[in-house]
Parts: structure tokens; C-alpha cells; sequence
């Protein structure tokens, strides 16, 4: 208190915390200009390009979600509308096996500590755990009506599945039965898990809202409405800057959420009929890929300023999309529609420039 009021009057504290508020300035100038170098690097990388096609001939339909198991060197296709999962190899470009027998496959995820994937399948309402090496199916739950999207928790070793009505599901893969489940307002779509932290993000369409689940508590904790869009259907973490964001169908729009407040702070245009979307923290990028036929990039320039960079021409149908950081892909499937055979397109998203 003393040291404020011989501040104030301009005794001998005066010049010192003018010299810190000069400091600041000067750190926080620093800082701005920082970043404004790092965004024009990041911008100057090139734009996601075709490096490669996988053929999916003989699939018809439309195609879902996709998982990467970069242990044992596989791209998992859930092929909803040819009733299979497509087994494909990224690295040699080409499909390894078919997966036969299952009644709309949605969501996939891989467990590569443990040699499996899990698949959901939305018509008959079961997750099939497959063993990775010889894709022997090793457990199959019932009774999870529309199982959609899927996650795996590595560190708690639990499968997690989107599915009915409103619920998450969290599901023991060595006993291959269920735990314990959370209640939603109404059906998941997709949803990501903190690594540093006990929360799941969720988007619910239906109640347009983002609801936020406690993994430790077991309960949904809080409830984030989307104001900005309807149709909030994919959905990426930044954690770094504690960033959800999310592709919104009706308008258009990428909207992002401060995951600390549940506060929107920014929103941009994307593509039209968004299913997924990814972020490249290598690039500080966005990837929203769209059944309009693009994938729209958007550069990060900071946690609250985006820029559409361009919107790269895919094809009619391709809402799919899956990215891999550490091979610098992106992998969007394309179903067969006319004379636009069924593919998938293998995008080279580039590096940044040190």
C-alpha cells in the first residue's frame, strides 16, 4: 500500500514501475511480431496437392470415417455404404483386405499398444473388436443402437463409442463389454478427449449445444451452445491453445470455442457438407474436408484469427477425410458416383519452412 502511494506522488517507485510497464510493452510487441513471422512462414507452405490414388474398386455407397494405425502400417476405411471395412496399406498405396459382413460401419478407432481396432456399425447397433494382425474379430458388443464415432483412450485403455439416442459408451477391449456410460441430450457426433486433461468434447446437432464430459466424474459437466451454426457435426482439439474447433453445416462455418470458457471466439466460411475436420499444429492449419466437393484450408494466425486460405477441389460426395501428421497426408475418401470411381486421394499437406 505505501509502495502505490509514493508511486502515485511520484516518489521512488514512480520511475521503477514505469520501467516495467515500458518492459511489458516492449515483450508484448515482441511477442506479436513474433507470431506475425511465424503465420507468414506457416502461410508460405505450400497448399495440400494429389500425391497418389488408392483404388477402391468394387465399393459403393457412401464412405465414413477412417483410422490410422501407424504401428502396423494400416488405413482402416468404414465403407457405410458397401456394408464393409476397407484394410488399405498408405505407404504402398493400396488395399491390403475386405472386411466383410457388417451393417453400416461409421467410425473406427485403432489400438496399436494393444494389436486391435474397434469398428462401430450404426444398423445393427455393434462394435466388433478386430485383432490388427490377422483381423480375427476378438469380442462384438450388442445392443449400442446407431454406434457411430469412436475413440480410443491409451491411457486409461478404454474404447469410447458415440451411439443411440444421446449416450457415450466406455467399453473394456480385453473384456469386450461395457463399464460405464454417460447420458447425452441427444445423439453424438464427433468428439475428442484431452491428452492433458479428464475432459471429452462432444457435439450435439440435435440440442446445438458442445457438452462437456468429465471422464473422472463420469457426468456431463457443462453444456456449450453453438450460436453462430446449426449441424455441428466434426470437431478438432487444439490444445495448445486450448481451442475447440468446429465445423458447422447450416451456414457453413468453422466456429471455435475457448475450451476454457466454452466462450466462441472466432468463425470463418468452410466448405458446404463438412464430416471432418483436422488440425496441423505443425502448419498452425485447419483441414475441413466437404461433400461440396473441397477441402477448405484455413491458416491459424493466432488462437482467435483464422484465414481461409483457399478451397482445394476434391470431388462430389468426398465428406470424409483423415489426416496423419507424421506422414504429412491427407487422406479423403471419394466415393463411386457416375464415372467417379471410388478412391481414396493421398494429399501431401507440405512442412513448414525453417
Amino acid at each position: 500500500m505505501v509502495r502505490n502511494r509514493e508511486a502515485a506522488a511520484g516518489g521512488p517507485f514512480a520511475n521503477e514501475r514505469s520501467e516495467e510497464a515500458v518492459r511489458r510493452r516492449l515483450i508484448g510487441f515482441a511477442f506479436v511480431v513474433i507470431l506475425s513471422r511465424v503465420a507468414a512462414v506457416m502461410a508460405d507452405a505450400p497448399l495440400p496437392e494429389v500425391k497418389g490414388v488408392i483404388a477402391l474398386d468394387g465399393v459403393e455407397g457412401r464412405i465414413d470415417h477412417f483410422a490410422v494405425d501407424e504401428k502396423a502400417g494400416r488405413l482402416y476405411v468404414a465403407a457405410l455404404g458397401n456394408h464393409t471395412v476397407e484394410v488399405l496399406d498408405p505407404v504402398a498405396g493400396k488395399r491390403v483386405t475386405t472386411l466383410k459382413g457388417l451393417e453400416e460401419p461409421q467410425g473406427i478407432a485403432a489400438m496399436p499398444d494393444l494389436g486391435r481396432f474397434a469398428v462401430a456399425s450404426g444398423s445393427d447397433g455393434k462394435v466388433r473388436i478386430y485383432d490388427a494382425a490377422d483381423f480375427s474379430v476378438k469380442a462384438e458388443l450388442t445392443d449400442l443402437d446407431d454406434a457411430d464415432n469412436v475413440r480410443y483412450d491409451a491411457k486409461a485403455k478404454e474404447i469410447v463409442v458415440g451411439y443411440g439416442r444421446g449416450a457415450l459408451a466406455f467399453i473394456d477391449p480385453a473384456k469386450g463389454r461395457v463399464v460405464r456410460e454417460v447420458k447425452l441430450a441427444g445423439h453424438p457426433e464427433s468428439f475428442q478427449l484431452e491428452k492433458d486433461g479428464a475432459r471429452i468434447f462432444v457435439n450435439v446437432p440435435s440440442a446445438g449445444h458442445v457438452a462437456v464430459v468429465d471422464r473422472g466424474k463420469g457426468a456431463v459437466v457443462a453444456t456449450w451452445p453453438i450460436r453462430e451454426a446449426k449441424g455441428n457435426f466434426p470437431m478438432a482439439l487444439d490444445e495448445t491453445h486450448h481451442r475447440l474447433l468446429i465445423g458447422c453445416r447450416n451456414p457453413a462455418r468453422l466456429v471455435v470455442l475457448d475450451t476454457e470458457s466454452g466462450r466462441a471466439t472466432a468463425n470463418v466460411e468452410i466448405v458446404g457438407d463438412t464430416d471432418d475436420v483436422f488440425y496441423d499444429a505443425e502448419l498452425a492449419r485447419v483441414y475441413v474436408s466437404g461433400g461440396s466437393g473441397s477441402v477448405t484450408v484455413v491458416q491459424q494466425k493466432g488462437a482467435d484469427l483464422y484465414e481461409v486460405l483457399a478451397n482445394v477441389k476434391t470431388a462430389a460426395g468426398a465428406r470424409t477425410s483423415y489426416f496423419v501428421p507424421a506422414m504429412r497426408r491427407l487422406f479423403v475418401a471419394v466415393p463411386h458416383r457416375g464415372d467417379q470411381r471410388a478412391e481414396v486421394r493421398v494429399m501431401e499437406t507440405g512442412m513448414a519452412r525453417r
